[in-house]
């Protein structure tokens, strides 16, 4: 697989400490891969640079091949908290790129159709659900039909069931639009549902520790006895590198 996205990021410091170090990551087109490791490994620090967010480090981030400088409409970012705008509609939150007279722009109602929330162009962020806000977060990170999604623990604050609702709302959207997926998780689950790759982050120093292949057909099962075995082997890898 050719690459689409190339991260290589020789030093990330946060005054005297270091963060990232001599990280080399590439994604394909259409892949999704998911980075894991300890709290404060450096995953969503990673992640900042990648969006353009954070322009104080060592490297560089190319997309097709270009060096980005900056934030990138071709890089969309989804956070932990869906972090709408209390005061503007679902619909004006999902076009703030464009501005609030945008809402009526006809992706807005493509988007929310595809993300369960047909009917909720009015509505306020008070008057959803946990899941329903991160819904619109997705679909506001679509609004600008970026290449890649960045994605920081996007579904650790709401349920259970809801969680898998959204992972396979992810799954589906990524293959239709044809996105790279870069996501932060903490749930190995997670990761391995998910992922065409998964790749772990150290601690001591903060740089790539390990790689997985996830060699799974989708649509996936998350109870058969291939996911379990790939994730009882990569958390016996994590437990050995003292890295989760």
């Amino acid at each position: 697989m050719s690459s689409l996205l190339d991260i290589s990021i020789h030093e990330k410091n946060y005054g005297e400490r270091e963060v990232l170090r001599n990280v080399q990551l590439q994604l394909g087109q259409g892949e999704i891969v998911s980075l894991i490791g300890a709290s404060g490994c450096g995953k969503s620090s990673l992640l900042s640079i990648v969006a353009g967010l954070d322009k104080l480090f060592r490297g560089s981030v190319r997309l097709d091949g270009t060096t980005l400088k900056g934030v990138s409409r071709d890089i969309g970012f989804i956070f932990q908290e869906p972090r709408l705008f209390p005061w503007l509609t679902v619909a004006e939150n999902i076009a703030f790129d464009l501005g609030r007279s945008e809402r009526k722009h006809p992706l807005v109602a493509s988007l929310l159709e595809e993300v369960g929330l047909d009917g909720y162009a009015d509505a306020l962020p008070k008057q959803l659900s946990g899941g329903q806000a991160q819904r619109v977060a997705i679909a506001r990170g679509l609004f600008t039909r970026p290449r890649v999604l960045l994605l920081d623990e996007p579904f650790s604050a709401v349920d259970a069931f809801t969680r898998m609702k959204l992972q396979d709302l992810l799954a589906q959207i990524a293959h239709q639009h044809g996105l790279s997926v870069l996501l932060v998780t903490h749930d190995i689950d997670e990761a391995v549902y998910l992922s065409d790759r998964i790749v772990m982050l150290g601690s001591a120093p903060q740089s790539l520790h390990a790689e997985f292949s996830v060699p799974l057909a989708r649509p996936r099962q998350r109870t058969d006895s291939d996911t379990a075995a790939l994730k009882s082997r990569i958390l016996d890898k994590l437990h050995a590198a003292q890295v989760y």
